[in-house]
C-alpha cells in the first residue's frame, strides 16, 4: 500500500470569500474526484484530487497523514489547523494524491475528510468547530 502526495498547492492569490455565507457549514467539506489510471509499467493507480477551503487567518498548508482501504472504500483525511473564529476568508488548496495497493482495483468509492488537527505550538484553541466533514465520490475507470 502506497500513498504519494503529488502536490499541495495554494491556488488563490487573494483571500477567497463566499458570497452566500448563510448556508455554509464548518468545516467546508472537500471537493474531491477520484479516477484510475495505469503507469507505463502497467501499475494501476487511484488518483484523488481535492480542493480544500482553509481559514485564511491562521492558515497552514493542509497535510495528508491518514488513508485506509477497506471493503471497496478508500478513506483519506486532509488535516488542517483551525482558529477559533468561523472564517470570513479562505485560502483554497489543491491536493493531488496517488494511491496503489494489491487491491486498488477493488475500490468503488472514495470518502475524503477535512479533519481538524491540534497544532503542536500556537494555532487554534484545541476545539474542532464542528465534527470533521467529509464527501463521498465514486471511483471511475
Amino acid at each position: 500500500m502506497t500513498l504519494k502526495v503529488v502536490q499541495t498547492k495554494k491556488i488563490n492569490c487573494e483571500d477567497f470569500r463566499f458570497k452566500d455565507v448563510q448556508n455554509l457549514t464548518f468545516p467546508i467539506p472537500p471537493l474531491a474526484s477520484a479516477n484510475f489510471y495505469y503507469t507505463k509499467e502497467g501499475v494501476q493507480i487511484l488518483k484523488i484530487c481535492a480542493t480544500l477551503y482553509i481559514n485564511a487567518v491562521e492558515s497552514e498548508k493542509p497535510t495528508v497523514e491518514t488513508a485506509t482501504e477497506k471493503d471497496g472504500t478508500f478513506t483519506i483525511y486532509f488535516d488542517y489547523v483551525w482558529d477559533k473564529v468561523s472564517p470570513d476568508t479562505y485560502d483554497v488548496y489543491y491536493i493531488e494524491t496517488d494511491y496503489t495497493s494489491d487491491t486498488v482495483g477493488n475500490i468503488k468509492e472514495v470518502i475524503s475528510y477535512l479533519q481538524y488537527t491540534i497544532p503542536v505550538l500556537g494555532g487554534g484553541d484545541g476545539e474542532d468547530p464542528k465534527l470533521s466533514r467529509g464527501t463521498k465520490t465514486s471511483s471511475a475507470d
